[in-house]
C-alpha cells in the first residue's frame, strides 16, 4: 500500500533532530507585520524636544533651523562632539537657560515676527537672542529699545491754547493766516454785542492750539510777524 502523506491543514513534523520546518507564508508575514508595528514611524523624526530650564518646549527641526548659524540648528540638525548637549530621560535637549525669554525666540523661528509680552523685559529677551545667535532677532529687539526709549525721553505732547476774538468778517482771514503750528479747535458764537446803523456785527470766539514740541524748555516760541498782527486785531481780552 502507498504511504500517506501528512494531513492537510496539519502542521509539518519537525525535521530531522527535532528542528522545526519552514514557517508557513501566512506566518512570516504576520511577524513582520508586527514588527513594523513595533518601529516608530519615519515622520517622528522631525519633532524635536528641548528642555529649556526645566520647561519642555516642541517643535520640528525645520523651524529650530530657519537661523542656520544658530545654536538651534547646530544642536538639533548638525549634532556633532562640538557642542557635547545632554539629554534627559525623556531624550530633550537639555539647555540651562531661562524659559521665561525662550518663548519669543521660538515663536521668531516660527513665524518671523518679534512678539513680546507686556510683563517680558525687552533686555531679557536681547540676551537669548544672543545667547542663541540669531543674528535678524538681535537686531529687532535692539531697534525695538532704541524706539521704546525715544518715545520716554520725548515724554507726553502737550499743547498750549490761546482764545482769540473776533467779528464775523474776520473770521476768513484768521482761518487762511494761521500758521506756525497753530491749529483750530473750536468756534464759539458769543452774540450780536453792538450795532452799526441796522446791521448786527456777530461776535465770536476762535479757540486754537499748537504742540509744545517744537518749544524751548517749555517755552511757546513766539508767532511770525503776521500772526502777531492777526492776533492783535482779534484778541480783545
Amino acid at each position: 500500500a502507498m504511504a500517506e502523506g501528512p494531513p492537510r491543514g496539519r502542521t509539518p513534523s519537525p525535521g530531522p533532530g527535532g528542528a522545526p520546518g519552514p514557517p508557513s507564508p501566512r506566518a512570516a508575514g504576520a511577524a513582520a507585520g508586527s514588527a513594523g508595528a513595533l518601529s516608530p514611524p519615519a515622520a517622528a523624526s522631525k519633532w524635536v524636544r528641548l528642555n529649556v530650564g526645566g520647561t519642555y518646549f516642541v517643535s520640528t527641526r525645520q523651524t529650530l533651523c530657519r537661523e542656520p548659524k544658530s545654536f538651534l540648528c547646530r544642536l538639533c540638525c548638525q549634532e556633532g562632539p562640538e557642542l557635547g548637549s545632554d539629554k534627559d530621560e525623556t531624550g530633550a535637549y537639555l539647555i540651562d537657560r531661562d524659559p521665561t525669554y525662550f518663548g519669543p525666540i521660538l515663536n521668531y523661528l516660527r513665524h518671523g515676527k518679534l512678539i513680546i509680552n507686556k510683563e517680558l523685559a525687552e533686555e531679557g529677551v536681547l540676551e537669548e537672542a544672543e545667547f542663541y545667535n540669531i543674528a535678524s532677532l538681535v537686531r529687532l529687539v535692539k531697534e525695538r529699545i532704541r524706539d521704546n526709549e525715544n518715545r520716554t525721553s520725548q515724554g507726553p505732547v502737550k499743547h498750549v491754547y490761546r482764545v482769540l476774538q473776533c467779528q464775523e468778517e474776520e473770521l476768513t482771514q484768521m482761518v487762511s493766516t494761521m500758521s506756525d503750528g497753530w491749529k483750530f479747535e473750536q468756534l464759539i458764537s458769543i452774540g450780536s454785542s453792538y450795532n452799526y446803523g441796522n446791521e448786527d456785527q456777530a461776535e465770536f470766539l476762535c479757540v486754537v492750539s499748537r504742540e509744545l514740541n517744537n518749544s524751548t524748555n517749555g517755552i511757546v516760541k513766539e508767532p511770525s510777524e503776521k500772526a502777531k498782527i492777526l492776533q492783535e486785531r482779534g484778541s480783545r481780552m
